[in-house]
């Protein structure tokens, strides 16, 4: 690909997240609360969670969907929770580490655990991720740093190892026709909104 043709592409996602980030704000409160509850019973229903279960999630941004529900529904089945922790803003890195004691606020706005009980992604079983955008074939688009590409690059050779599923949670709005994918995109197994789950035809 010419370095016009990746400007062009990166130009094209940069317009689609405004325009998706937009939908986003324009929900209210009250769809933004009944859309993380009917989020987290579609999980439930859905992701047979169970005791010992290692989980990730997020802890939000504004705007993103809130996944305190389903934090309350995974704990009630017994799952140990993570979430991401920056390592290095510079290079794009993070870690999973386990949900517990106080939060602090990093140079991204986002909550984060002290770096302790740290875990390696590929022993965690279920991965909830947030997006900006989707497609049916579990294309995402995020934020544009790549933090969660990084962290699964590894998935691109799950022929031989298969864990975790990652799982994409949204408002419906944020779906779209198609997404470009480009080469380092780890693709999701499903997508979860307030109106059902989305089986992802080209997850690995």
């Amino acid at each position: 690909m010419s370095h016009r043709e990746q400007a062009d592409r990166a130009l094209a996602r940069k317009a689609l997240r405004i325009e998706l980030r937009r939908r986003r704000r324009a929900l209210s409160p009250a769809e933004r609360s009944r859309a993380a509850e009917r989020v987290a019973r579609e999980i439930e229903a859905r992701f047979h969670l169970h005791p010992g279960q290692n989980v990730a999630l997020y802890n939000p941004l504004p705007g993103e969907l809130d996944v305190a529900p389903l934090a309350a529904t995974a704990r009630r089945h017994g799952c140990t929770l993570y979430v991401p922790r920056i390592t290095h803003t510079r290079h794009h890195r993070m870690r999973f580490v386990r949900l517990e004691g106080p939060l602090r606020v990093n140079r991204l706005g986002i909550l984060e655990p002290r770096p302790v009980s740290a875990l390696a992604a590929r022993w965690l079983d279920l991965v909830f991720v947030p997006l900006v955008g989707f497609d049916a074939r579990g294309m995402r688009l995020g934020m544009g740093a790549g933090y969660y590409d990084r962290a699964f690059a590894y998935l691109h050779l799950r022929r031989t190892w298969r864990r975790p599923r990652l799982i994409g949670i949204a408002f419906s709005v944020q779906r779209v026709d198609a997404i470009e994918p480009a080469p380092h995109d780890v693709h999701l197994d499903a997508i979860v909104t307030e109106e059902g789950v989305l089986e992802c035809r080209t997850g690995y």
